[in-house]
């Protein structure tokens, strides 16, 4: 879900108008795939219930938790990502799931 929002919001940030459709249309597209079943993944459901809020405080597996986090600059968006992945891989058994990213900061925990 984090990941979504925050490729919607870079994508609503491009200077370009062109780009910006372009890409949009590119994310309506695959969302559009996950919804069908026609993505190389599956839909991913996530609550902002206690369990996920937990998760978040105490650093999303990471062993650092969220105030830490926040004091070495790391992104709440980031850290729902990996509090995300964290309650997924629990869920699931024998999957691994890792995070692409360009961001060192988030990489380093991925």
């Amino acid at each position: 879900m984090t990941a979504v929002i925050e490729t919607g919001n870079h994508i609503a940030q491009l200077a370009d108008g062109r780009l910006r459709r372009q890409d949009a249309d590119k994310l309506s597209q695959l969302l559009q795939q996950v919804i069908e079943g026609k993505a190389p993944w599956v839909l991913h459901s996530v609550e902002w219930g206690p369990e996920f809020l937990r998760a978040l405080i105490d650093g999303a597996g990471t062993g650092v938790p969220l105030t830490d986090h926040v004091m070495s600059k790391l992104g709440l968006g980031d850290l729902c990502i990996l509090a995300e992945r964290e309650l997924y891989q629990r869920r699931v058994s024998g999957v691994e799931a890792g995070i692409w990213t360009l961001d060192d900061q988030l990489r380093s925990h991925a």
